[in-house]
């Protein structure tokens, strides 16, 4: 504890090159805190969203912007599909099971979902309170969006048009909340879900005319899209093909598609890792010229505590742990500051709860950070604790 004590003492007793060595250790932690933590968060978040989801089936554009918009809900669809064609696809043999999506309205922010009870039960969320919906205009409420609105049971709202907020209210039909999902970490928490046939009436009402107008609506309905399940990983090969080419949809695969988000944004992570590691490096290098240069400024400290009595290895680990103390107070402050950024991101993208928590979470993955602290800063002191070992009493004597 006297060699921590005195180890303590001697690293703030130059606070100035202290100070520029922790933070160029912090900075260099903090970049590859963030990217672990933003990778971590992004692959949960991707493999349990697309867990079951073999394609996504809509509106000819964007494959990504389709999986974004109806698996993440994270953008907007390229737009709608005739429900008749969907029905068709639900028929075919190669499919287990169809998952209607309809998008379009929103209430505060969070997306009203037109779906079926498959789409709760896929997600294997539970219901913390109520019920789920047995008619139109009911709404079972994500857990995130129960909390942040503070809505209860029986409450009513009444939804906007489009995805964001500010759209023109349907206030001929209100909503009526008669469940609330428990936290299931899944994207259902950040959702406000309803039966397919409230979307319909919502804007049925909003622009028909007459009963002969609402009949043709009726018979012209459409859905955002259709999560498809396969009954053999084998339709993988011949049934997106077969609706890409034979109908006027397209069939997305999330793996492919979520495949190539992380190739892009692998060529952003590169540079910043590329950025940390040079950082590290040069903080490596700092810590090194710092205690090179201790070992020849404190060589009478070092003669007095030999002659004291002090073996070789106790000089030995004054100087490890000098640098542990910078590597640990590097590994607290880098850790701090890249759960900051990763919790800033979260906020300006508005993926508080979605992909991003946003909160301090600590992945597996996060333990390198406090071993490569750690490793740097005792690698850096490994030189100039030889030399400090290995000059003797009387050399040090001299010198003074």
């Amino acid at each position: 504890m006297n060699t921590l004590l005195l180890a303590w003492r001697y690293l703030w007793s130059r606070p100035l090159g202290a100070l520029l060595n922790l933070l160029l250790l912090s900075l260099g932690l903090a970049s590859i805190t963030f990217l672990l933590l933003v990778g971590a968060q992004l692959s949960k978040a991707f493999d349990r969203d697309l867990a079951g989801i073999d394609v996504v089936v809509g509106a000819k554009g964007s494959p990504m912007q389709l999986i974004l918009a109806g698996v993440l809900h994270i953008d907007v669809p390229p737009g709608n599909v005739p429900l008749k064609a969907v029905q068709a696809l639900a028929k075919n043999p190669l499919v287990a099971q169809t998952i209607p999506i309809s998008l379009g309205d929103n209430f505060a922010g969070y997306r009203i979902v037109g779906t079926s009870h498959a789409y709760i039960d896929h997600y294997e969320a539970k219901l913390a309170q109520g019920r789920v919906w047995d008619a139109p205009m009911q709404v079972v409420l994500g857990a995130t969006t129960a909390r942040k609105l503070g809505a209860t049971l029986g409450q009513t709202f009444v939804g906007s048009h489009g995805l964001g907020a500010g759209g023109h209210l349907h206030g001929d039909n209100p909503y009526t909340v008669v469940g609330i999902l428990a936290p299931s970490g899944s994207v259902l928490d950040r959702l406000i879900l309803t039966d397919t046939a409230s979307v319909w009436k919502v804007h049925e009402d909003y622009t028909a005319v007459d009963d002969e107008d609402r009949a043709v609506m009726e018979e012209e309905r459409e859905i955002t899209m259709a999560l498809v399940q396969y009954k053999t990983p084998m339709a993988a090969l011949s049934f997106p093909r077969y609706v890409n080419t034979s109908t006027e949809m397209q069939a997305a695969a999330p793996a492919l598609e979520i495949s190539r988000l992380l190739h892009m944004l692998g060529l952003g992570t590169d540079v910043l890792r590329a950025f940390a590691g040079v950082l590290l490096l040069t903080a490596g290098l700092s810590v090194f010229i710092a205690l090179w240069s201790a070992v020849r400024e404190r060589r009478a400290d070092l003669a007095l505590l030999r002659m004291l009595g002090a073996p070789p290895r106790r000089v030995a680990a004054l100087l490890l742990s000098e640098a542990l103390w910078l590597g640990l107070l590097a590994a607290v402050l880098g850790l701090l500051l890249g759960q900051g950024f990763a919790a800033l991101l979260a906020w300006l993208l508005a993926l508080d709860n979605s992909l991003l928590i946003g909160g301090l979470v600590w992945p597996v993955e996060l333990w390198v950070v406090p071993v490569l602290a750690l490793g740097v800063s005792l690698l850096s002191a490994l030189l100039p604790t030889f030399a400090a070992y290995r000059v003797s009493v009387l050399e040090l004597l001299q010198s003074r």
